[in-house]
């Protein structure tokens, strides 16, 4: 299972974020964050953010 964010904390990586409910269900909404901006608030309390999918560039990505 991947680790919960919680509204506030910097996004480690660009991509898709799924909330979750309090008790780790899936909400059905996802929001759109960019790496090093901070996730916004839940509809509710106690709700969190999930990574649901990745953006798919290399941006951030060591280049040799």
């Amino acid at each position: 299972m991947s680790k919960e964010f919680k509204p506030g904390e910097k996004a480690p990586v660009s991509g898709q974020y799924e909330i979750i409910g309090p008790r780790g269900g899936r909400a059905g909404r996802e929001r759109t964050v960019v790496r090093g901006e901070t996730l916004p608030p839940t509809p509710g309390p106690g709700r969190g953010y999930r990574i649901a999918d990745r953006t798919k560039n290399k941006s951030g990505h060591n280049r040799k």
